[in-house]
């Protein structure tokens, strides 16, 4: 169990999700990146409605920002302007908040959820530092989001440690057993990768709430701090697994309350989780109930 004089850091929500539910806009394979591009006040929104829900974070919009994405488009002159509109959008939202972090997201190389197409774990780990390049002036730590396998891994904290912030590394996992990354590969074969880089923390994100259960216990093994934030999708369709693809065809689950995640986020907590919040679909009524249980935990 966590000890009662743990501190939790509680993050903040979805974001791209939200922008597409708020959006009036049909989605593309830029996902969120377009919304931030044509309808940049709704990041700002969002980010501000997850600090008055309680949330210590705001993690920036630019999961999605990779030059291959953005180059699928003819949008690649933009990659280092969309990395700091997104950095600038959280950091104003955090100081009119008057507290809390933010966090650089860094999507995965390749498209969300497959490791198929990611660059080897050295051209990853260049590509990774770049972003860290023009994200490091502008936040706290720089979360690597919803990477898929070893190589991904490795590649991504190769890339980020080094370049002066705190790195948060979060591993999206099987969600028919949460033992193993999306690649099959068991959660257990990072431990080399771990041992030689050294993140500051190791999270699960991305994944039913069910798996992310399954894999908790084996995040404590690794001797880092850790935590987890699920997502709230039925299911991850084949077709999402290839590049470009757009997000409406995945679709929310309707049992998933505040109530009834806050309630699996509580078991997480109880294994000894120190960092919790939401991932896709997982909005600012699932971070107030948490937040609201945290509140009594330390009350």
């Amino acid at each position: 169990m966590t000890d009662d004089t743990t501190p939790i850091t509680l993050l903040d929500g979805g974001m791209g999700q939200e922008l597409v539910a708020r959006s009036p806009d049909e989605p593309t394979g830029l996902w969120s990146s377009k919304i931030m591009m044509d309808h940049p006040h709704l990041v700002s929104e969002i980010h501000r409605e997850y600090f008055l829900a309680g949330a210590d974070v705001a993690t920036t919009n630019t999961y999605a920002v990779h030059r291959d994405r953005l180059a699928a488009h003819g949008l690649d002159h933009l990659f280092e302007d969309l990395h700091r509109q997104g950095c600038r959008l959280a950091g104003e939202a955090r100081d009119a908040a008057g507290r809390g972090l933010v966090a650089g997201s860094l999507g995965p190389l390749g498209w969300s959820y497959s490791h198929d197409g990611a660059p080897p774990a050295d051209r990853a780990a260049e590509l990774y530092n770049e972003i860290c390049a023009i994200q490091r002036d502008h936040v706290d730590v720089f979360l690597i989001e919803t990477i898929a396998s070893v190589e991904q891994a490795t590649g991504a904290l190769q890339g980020a440690i080094g370049n002066g912030k705190p790195v948060w590394l979060a591993l999206s996992v099987d969600d028919a057993d949460g033992a193993n990354l999306r690649s099959g590969e068991p959660l257990t074969d990072l431990a080399p990768v771990l041992a030689k880089t050294r993140p500051d923390a190791i999270l699960l994100n991305c994944s039913t709430p069910e798996a992310i259960e399954d894999g908790i216990a084996v995040l404590s093994g690794f001797q880092l701090p850790f935590g987890a934030y699920a997502n709230g999708f039925t299911r991850i369709e084949t077709y999402f697994l290839k590049a470009d693809s757009a997000v409406d065809g995945l679709k929310a689950r309707q049992d998933l309350t505040p109530a009834a995640y806050a309630d699996f986020v509580d078991g997480w907590l109880d294994h000894g989780a120190s960092i919790v919040g939401g991932c896709c679909e997982v909005g600012p009524a699932h971070i107030a109930e948490i937040s609201n249980r945290l509140g009594r935990r330390a009350a």
